[in-house]
């Protein structure tokens, strides 16, 4: 209990203002390793195996290096994981606040507002599927590193080109980010489920359905989807989820247009 008491609470990685010096393992600092090669490793180790089995220690053998060695640069396994969630974002290549973007990417400042807003979802939920651990960690730590504060300041500006009032921005914000974030890791972690079991989207799915035919309580559940898929004319459940995010996305963007309407003097 005096011990807790007396731990300082964590804040980030990214407000350290003081060189490493070696950290707990002392000594001369280890040739051919530095942060960014750390991080890529984690990135690496997060995909391949998960977040529930990474460790410093797994994360030097990776490197072939001792887990004091790796100390040289970070301080706790929770700055190496904070380091790997921002770098995931980097993925996303979106220009620095200010700049316009290449005109191919569909984020510059000359496009209309929806397509901006559809390309940055589309790129964020791409993320969520392709690296399933990092939901958990967008939840956990403060998102401040550059390319995660870079992806902010896009979405922001890109809201506030939709004509909603001031008061309506945050919100609007929140809708659409958290409406991608559950989608997305939904969707990760379900691909990543069908994967361990060495089975198709489909197959697992299937396999999913038939598993719960007996459960009375799930029938009208089972039933439910049976339908759904049967409406989307029997494609794949890649293919339904294709259709069902550009569809609740196209929600979502009626309703900011009907707000920002609304919003509008002289409109009844």
């Amino acid at each position: 209990m005096a011990r807790a008491a007396r731990r300082s609470p964590r804040t980030s990685v990214w407000l350290e203002d003081r060189p490493r010096r070696g950290g707990r393992g002392g000594g001369s600092r280890p040739s051919g390793l530095d942060r960014d090669r750390i991080t890529e490793a984690t990135v690496r180790l997060l995909d391949a195996e998960g977040l529930a089995t990474f460790s410093m220690r797994r994360l030097a053998a990776e490197l072939n290096v001792t887990a004091m060695s790796v100390y040289w640069y970070v301080d706790t396994k929770d700055d190496l994981l904070e380091l790997a969630l921002d770098a995931a974002f980097g993925e996303l290549g979106l220009p620095d606040a200010g700049t316009d973007a290449d005109a191919g990417t569909g984020t510059g400042t000359g496009a209309d507002w929806r397509d901006e807003l559809r390309a940055l979802t589309r790129a964020y939920r791409g993320l969520l599927v392709r690296h399933p651990w990092l939901s958990p960690l967008i939840g956990t730590y403060v998102n401040i590193g550059p390319n995660s504060l870079r992806f902010s300041r896009q979405v922001r500006r890109v809201v506030r080109r939709t004509g909603l009032p001031a008061h309506g921005l945050g919100a609007a914000i929140s809708a659409v980010l958290q409406f991608v974030y559950g989608f997305g890791t939904i969707e990760g972690h379900f691909l990543a489920r069908s994967a361990a079991f060495g089975m198709s989207p489909d197959a697992c799915f299937r396999h999913a359905m038939s598993s719960v035919t007996g459960s009375a309580e799930a029938a009208d559940v089972v039933q439910d989807s049976a339908e759904l898929m049967a409406a989307h004319g029997g494609d794949t459940v890649e293919e339904m989820w294709e259709r069902d995010f550009d569809f609740a996305l196209d929600l979502l963007v009626a309703g900011i247009e009907a707000m920002a309407d609304r919003a509008r003097p002289g409109t009844p």
